[in-house]
């Protein structure tokens, strides 16, 4: 199983990033996608799910009207299209992913990534 995030690096605020996830050795459509992040200093927190069959999503507040996940399951394939980046948003991003048609719950992920660092500049 992997799970192989690319799309992070240096930013300005204000700018827009694409993080992709490809996912391998596991049967990507029967599996919840979601993006995770990590600030130095700070705790793990979820920032965005999608459904394996792409019909819900849930967007932490701090992110919701700037990200936007979606998936191609043809392709194994989740995205991260951040927009509006703030200096807040630095942090490593994690794809992950859960054995469940929903879950919001950080604790059924059971597949991640190793992460793709995000930084924004003021």
């Amino acid at each position: 199983v992997q799970l192989v995030e690319s799309g992070g690096g240096l930013v300005q605020a204000g700018g827009s990033l694409r993080l992709s996830c490809v996912a391998s050795g596991f049967s990507f459509d029967d599996y919840a996608m979601a993006w995770f992040r990590q600030a130095p200093g700070k705790e793990r927190e979820g920032v965005s799910c999608i459904s394996s069959t792409d019909d819900s999503t849930y967007y932490d507040a701090s992110v919701k009207g700037r990200f936007t996940i979606s998936r191609d399951n043809a392709k194994n394939t989740v995205y991260l299209q951040m927009n509006s980046l703030k200096p807040e948003d630095t942090a490593v991003y994690y794809c992950a992913a859960a054995l469940t048609p929903w879950t919001e719950y950080e604790g059924d992920f059971e597949y991640w990534g190793q992460g793709t660092q995000v930084t924004v500049s003021s």
